[in-house]
């Protein structure tokens, strides 16, 4: 589990790309302070364990399922990189529960400034739109970030200068592929209130109106 809360940038070293796989190596230094083989860390928004270290890396493995659903297989030697390590039950939680277990890809239509900030638009697929909420919480490329605004095929976040600073937020260009991870809170409910289509199964009788007359 993470927070979406990024520790450092770190850099592709070295990448094996297979037809199905593909192994990175990247160059830190705060994430590899207590590093341990089989430690989950959050590489631009997705869990992926490590395989090897040494003093100024790391390597993790990634495999057919994770690449096909992520920006991972774009990434290429000097590719800048969100790293978090594993959330500790000591640590305050700053972000959101974030499982760095992406749901899909955004594609950057926009970037404007707005007074301290930028302002991403992000388009998406219609079936990760349905999750967000104005205001809510989604994880970008390993990011917490909140959604601003919420439209028909994107949504906006709006990033202060201090996250533009600590991540790769602000190397992004329009055209850009980003990981997107819907808040776990909105998974849910969208199940409860849906039930698994691709499923011959019972529907769950959880609604709308329910949780309104219990106060949600």
């Amino acid at each position: 589990m993470f927070t979406g809360i990024v520790e450092e940038v770190g850099i592709i070293k070295n990448i094996k790309k297979n037809s199905n796989s593909l192994s990175l190596t990247i160059s830190a230094n705060k994430v590899l302070e207590d590093i341990k083989l089989g430690d989950s860390i959050c590489t631009n928004g997705v869990c992926l364990t490590v395989t090897d270290f040494d003093k100024y890396s790391f390597t993790v493995d990634a495999i057919e399922s994770t690449i096909r659903k992520t920006d991972l297989y774009n990434l290429d030697i000097s590719s800048k990189v969100n790293l978090e390590r594993a959330l500790s039950l000591k640590d305050r939680l700053g972000g959101h529960i974030v499982q760095g277990h992406v749901d899909g890809i955004g594609e950057i239509a926009n970037i404007r400034d707005e007074d301290l900030s930028k302002v991403y638009s992000i388009k998406a697929k219609e079936n990760l739109l349905n999750k967000l909420v104005k205001q809510g919480s989604i994880t970008i490329s390993g990011v917490s970030l909140t959604i601003s605004d919420l439209k028909e095929d994107y949504f906006e976040v709006s990033i202060i200068p201090h996250t533009l600073k600590e991540t790769i937020i602000n190397d992004l260009k329009i055209g850009d592929i980003v990981n997107l991870e819907i808040d776990i809170i909105g998974k849910y409910i969208d199940r409860f209130l849906n039930g698994d289509k691709s499923k011959d199964e019972k529907v769950s009788s959880l609604s709308l109106d329910f949780l309104a007359e219990n106060g949600f």
